[in-house]
This record gives C-alpha cells, structure tokens and sequence, in this order.
C-alpha cells in the first residue's frame, strides 16, 4: 500500500473495477495490494488503486493496458 504518495490529480478506481480491467478476481487485486505490487488508498474499510498504478503494473507485466493484450507472441 502507498503509504506517502502523492495522488493530487489522479483518478481512482474500486478494486472491482481493477479486477475486471485486469480480468482478475477481487481477492487477487486485495493480494496485489497487501504485497505492496499495487499502490492503494484505503478509505475505512475499501480500497481505491490510482488509475495510472494499474496502468503502470499491466506495462511492467507486459501487457497494453489499452488492448488488454501481452506483448509476446505479437
């Protein structure tokens, strides 16, 4: 979780939300976050990951965000 970032600006998403983008479970998405693999702000008892985390994940996992597509075997 991100403890001191600064997320002035950004856009957030339900770990649902994430979780359907990144055609993944809600538990998986909680384990990213709880691992410290994807930055959240927790407000009381949910959590809201910063759209360009996600976005920042899927890259580094190497996948397009935008197609929602790896880029091996391209």
């Amino acid at each position: 979780m991100a403890d001191k970032q600064n997320f002035a600006g950004a856009r957030f998403m339900t770990v649902a939300e994430v979780a359907e983008m990144m055609r993944v479970s809600k538990m998986t998405v909680y384990r990213l976050i709880h691992a410290g693999d994807l930055p959240a702000v927790q407000f009381g008892r949910s959590y809201r990951v910063p759209e360009n985390a996600v976005e920042a994940y899927l890259q580094a996992a190497g996948v397009d965000p935008h197609r929602g597509t790896g880029s091996y075997g391209s």
